[in-house]
C-alpha cells in the first residue's frame, strides 16, 4: 500500500496552495482529483483572465456563522502575499473595478503557477482519481483511489461545494464531514442571478439583456452598488450576485436604478423646458430606452409629461428608484459562483483549518462555511486557508 504524509482530496484553489505549503515543509503530498484537469474553477473565472484577489480583501467581506473565523487565515498570509507569488512568476495583472484585480493573460497562467509550485516543492498531482472508502486508522487515513490504496498521517478536505455541477462539484467534502462527525451549517447557491414568476417575467421579458450601470441593490440592512442585468429568467449582474448570499426566499428586494440622479428634479426640469415630450422620452435620457418604456407603461401616463402632476412624477421616481419585488427563486447551483454554509466552524480550528475532534483531518477553501463577496474574496479565502492548512499537515 502507497503511504504519504498528506493526502489532499481536491486540485483547487486551496488543494494547490495546501500542497505547495506543505511540500515547502518536506512533505510528502498527494493531490487527487477526480476531474481531468486541475484548478477548473480558476480557468472559467473572471471571463477567463481569473479574478485572483482582491486588494481589499477582510473579514467584512465574507459570510460565516462565524464571521471572526476567517481573521486569523486572513490575516497570516493576505492578499500581498499571493500577489507577491503573482509578480514572482512575471503574470502580468491590472485593476478592474473595486480592488478586483485580474491576469491580463489568461487564468491558466494562474494554474501553471501553481501546478509549477506543486512539482517544485514535490506534490504529487493525480488527476482522473477519485478517493473513496476512507478510514481512520492508527496512523491517520486510509483512502481506496482509482489507482489503489494510499494510507496518510494527514487528510486535506479541499473538494469545494456544489456550485456549477457541470464542471464536477459535489457534495463529497459534506460527506466527508458527516462521516467523521463535523456539524454542517445549510448549504445552498449563492453569488447566483435570481429568478421571477411567470407574470413578472412575461411583463419583463423585453428588457432581457438590458443592463443599468451603479444599481443600488438592497435586502434588509445589506446594501450593494453595482451594475445589475435584465435576464430572460430575471435578474443578474455584479449588485444582484453580491445580494444572493443574502437574500432568503419571502424576502424583498429594493432596487434603485437611478441612486445618483435627483429623478424628481430631472422630471420637473424636463417638464418645464420641453412639455410636450412623452413621459418615456424624459425617462430615456437617464435609462436605456427599453427600460424607460417599461416604466412609462407600467406607470400608465399617457400623453405630454407637462400633463403630470409632482404627485405623478413621484410615484414614477418611486418606481425607479425605489422598486421592491420579492424573487421567486434563484437559478441555483447550476450557475452560482460558491456555495454559502458548509462545514461548521466551530469544528474547525481557526489557525490551522483542523478539526478539532479528528486529529490529522482539515478542511479548507468552498467546503468550510466562509463565503467571500463577488470579487476575488473567494480565492483569496482559498489561498488563505489552504496556506495554513499547509503550515500544519
Amino acid at each position: 500500500m502507497e503511504t504519504v504524509d498528506v493526502v489532499v482530496i481536491g486540485a483547487g484553489a486551496a488543494g494547490m496552495m495546501c500542497a505547495i505549503e506543505a511540500g515547502k515543509r518536506g512533505r510528502s503530498v498527494l493531490v487527487v482529483d477526480h476531474a481531468a484537469a486541475p484548478g477548473e474553477k480558476i480557468r472559467i473565472s473572471g471571463g477567463g483572465r481569473c479574478n485572483f484577489t482582491n486588494i481589499n480583501a477582510s473579514p467584512k467581506n465574507f459570510l460565516s456563522q462565524n464571521p471572526h473565523f476567517s481573521i486569523s487565515a486572513l490575516s497570516r498570509y493576505t492578499q500581498r502575499h499571493f500577489i507577491g507569488l503573482v509578480e514572482r512568476h512575471g503574470i502580468a495583472y491590472h485593476e478592474k473595478t473595486l480592488g478586483q484585480l485580474f491576469c491580463d493573460g489568461s487564468s491558466t497562467q494562474i494554474i501553471a503557477m501553481l501546478v509549477a509550485e506543486m512539482k517544485r516543492h514535490g506534490a504529487e498531482l493525480r488527476l482522473a482519481n477519485s478517493a473513496e472508502n476512507i478510514e481512520r486508522t492508527d496512523g491517520g487515513f486510509s483512502l481506496k483511489l482509482t489507482t489503489g490504496k494510499v494510507r496518510c498521517k494527514s487528510l486535506v478536505v479541499a473538494c469545494g461545494g456544489k456550485s456549477i455541477p457541470k464542471m464536477g462539484a459535489t457534495g463529497f467534502g459534506y460527506d466527508i464531514a458527516a462521516q467523521f462527525g463535523l456539524r454542517l451549517i445549510e448549504t445552498r447557491p449563492a453569488l447566483v442571478p435570481l429568478t421571477f414568476d411567470p407574470n413578472t417575467l412575461a411583463r419583463l421579458k423585453p428588457l432581457a439583456g438590458v443592463a443599468v450601470d451603479g444599481a443600488v441593490i438592497s435586502c434588509g440592512k445589506t446594501r450593494f452598488e453595482e451594475a445589475m442585468l435584465f435576464t430572460h429568467r430575471g435578474i443578474s449582474g455584479p449588485s444582484i450576485l453580491q445580494i444572493s448570499s443574502y437574500w432568503r426566499e419571502g424576502d424583498e428586494i429594493g432596487i434603485a436604478m437611478l441612486p445618483q440622479v435627483d429623478l424628481f428634479e430631472a422630471l420637473r426640469q424636463a417638464r418645464t423646458s420641453n412639455g410636450r415630450q412623452a413621459l418615456q422620452t424624459a425617462l430615456g435620457a437617464h435609462l436605456p430606452k427599453a427600460l424607460a418604456q417599461s416604466i412609462a407603461e407600467e406607470a400608465r401616463m399617457p400623453g405630454n409629461i407637462a400633463d403630470l402632476s409632482d404627485r405623478q412624477l413621484r410615484r414614477v421616481v418611486e418606481m425607479v428608484n425605489d422598486w421592491r419585488i420579492k424573487p421567486a427563486g434563484s437559478e441555483g447551483y447550476r450557475t452560482a459562483e460558491v456555495t454559502l454554509g458548509g462545514v461548521d466552524t466551530r469544528d474547525l480550528d481557526s489557525k490551522t483549518m483542523a478539526a478539532k475532534a479528528v486529529p490529522g483531518l482539515y478542511f479548507i477553501g468552498e467546503v468550510v462555511d466562509v463565503t467571500g463577496w463577488l470579487g476575488g474574496y473567494n480565492f483569496q479565502w482559498a489561498w488563505s486557508s489552504g496556506w495554513c492548512a499547509g503550515q500544519a499537515v
